[in-house]
C-alpha cells in the first residue's frame, strides 16, 4: 500500500492548524469536535488535519507509533532494500550468464 503525501500545504500552516487543535481542544466538547472546527478555516479536510495532529502527537511522545523522523528513517532503509535487492538480481543474473559463456567456452575444441 502506498500512501500517497501532498506538498499542498506548506509546515507552517500544518504546524499552526496542529497548535490551533491542541490549544483549542479544551473549548470544545473533543479534540474531534475541534478539528471539525478549525480544518475549514484552514482549507483542509477534517481526515487531514487528524492526521496532522496525530503525527504531532506521536512526534512529542503522547501516542504510540513512528515519530517523523523514524519515518523517513524507515522511507529511506526500505528505499535501500528496495536498491539493493536490484542490484543482487542484476549481479545473479550476470553471473548465470558468465557461467553459461564459461561452459560453452570449455565445450568447445
Amino acid at each position: 500500500m502506498t500512501k500517497k503525501t501532498s506538498n499542498r500545504y506548506s509546515p507552517e500552516v500544518r504546524q499552526r492548524a496542529v497548535r490551533m487543535v491542541l490549544e483549542h481542544g479544551g473549548d470544545h466538547a473533543s479534540q474531534w469536535a475541534a478539528i471539525n472546527s478549525i480544518a475549514p478555516k484552514i482549507g483542509c479536510t477534517t481526515e487531514t488535519l487528524r492526521g496532522w495532529v496525530r503525527q504531532a502527537e506521536r512526534d512529542r511522545g503522547l501516542r504510540p507509533g513512528p515519530t517523523s523522523a523514524e519515518g523517513e528513517r524507515i522511507k529511506a532503509l526500505e528505499r535501500e532494500v528496495r536498491e539493493l535487492r536490484q542490484a543482487n538480481e542484476i549481479l545473479r543474473k550476470a553471473s548465470a550468464y558468465f557461467a553459461v559463456a564459461e561452459l560453452d567456452r570449455r565445450s568447445k575444441p
